[in-house]
């Protein structure tokens, strides 16, 4: 059996970075934990080099999945909202507990997703509210 080698004395780098399909994995991967890059890959950057310095491959993947489903919100002066009671409360009613307390009107949209509210009857909250903890009131 005849093993080429590459223009350093190792054995042809091509073996060792082709993914194999019994495993899944290349065999450089399964040896040291982490693909192996090439020095041609350090001079032009490919797509996979680029996605390595960003994101792991698995935390690409899972942030793609989770922004596919991100449906951004959007509120607007006079929006009616439930605000989430923050910390859930320990009381009696256990799993009956409410989450959500309101309506409130939106009085002010800031621009880092922050709201100010007020009540029903016009009463202004102390301390502008995350728009992660309202969501819309239909009435």
């Amino acid at each position: 059996m005849h093993r080429r080698c590459d223009w350093v004395g190792n054995w042809y780098p091509g073996y060792r970075t082709s993914m194999r399909t019994s495993t899944g994995a290349t065999p450089f991967s399964l040896v040291y934990g982490v693909e192996a890059v090439l020095p041609v890959e350090v001079q032009i950057p490919s797509l996979r080099v680029l996605m390595d310095v960003k994101l792991k491959e698995a935390e690409w993947r899972m942030k793609r999945a989770f922004d596919k489903k991100v449906r951004p919100r959007v509120y607007h002066v006079g929006d009616m909202v439930l605000k989430r009671i923050l910390p859930p409360q320990n009381d009696r009613r256990g799993k009956w507990t409410p989450n959500y307390e309101g309506p409130f009107v939106v009085k002010k949209v800031f621009s880092g997703g922050a709201l100010l509210l007020t009540t029903m009857d016009g009463e202004d909250f102390p301390s502008p509210v995350n728009a992660d903890a309202v969501k819309k009131y239909f009435v």
